[in-house]
């Protein structure tokens, strides 16, 4: 499964909208195979805030672990929240 962020827009910056957003996601996760990964897309994302990202891939990290696989995190912002999430949820992200 690829989920492509910038369907939630490419300025993800509060707390409130990255929890919306991890909530409108459970329907589609309620359908994922047991063998099937789940990608993240940041193609289009401007900027990526630690508070967004917390409500919206710490969960996912912590329920999919190894299945969870982000891509194209080259923009800076995502790679300084990742690295911040990184440090506070002590996991690793997986990356292409």
């Amino acid at each position: 499964m690829i989920i492509e962020l910038k369907k939630f827009g490419t300025t993800l910056i509060s707390r409130q909208t990255g929890r919306e957003a991890f909530s409108a996601l459970q329907a589609l996760l309620r359908d994922i195979k047991e063998n099937e990964n789940i990608e993240i897309d940041f193609d289009g994302i401007l900027t990526f805030s630690p508070s967004w990202g917390d409500e919206f891939l710490t969960p996912l990290l912590n329920t999919y672990g190894e299945k969870l696989t982000l891509k194209n995190t080259g923009n800076p912002s995502v790679q300084a929240t990742l690295e911040i999430l990184q440090k506070i949820v002590g996991k690793n992200f997986n990356k292409k």
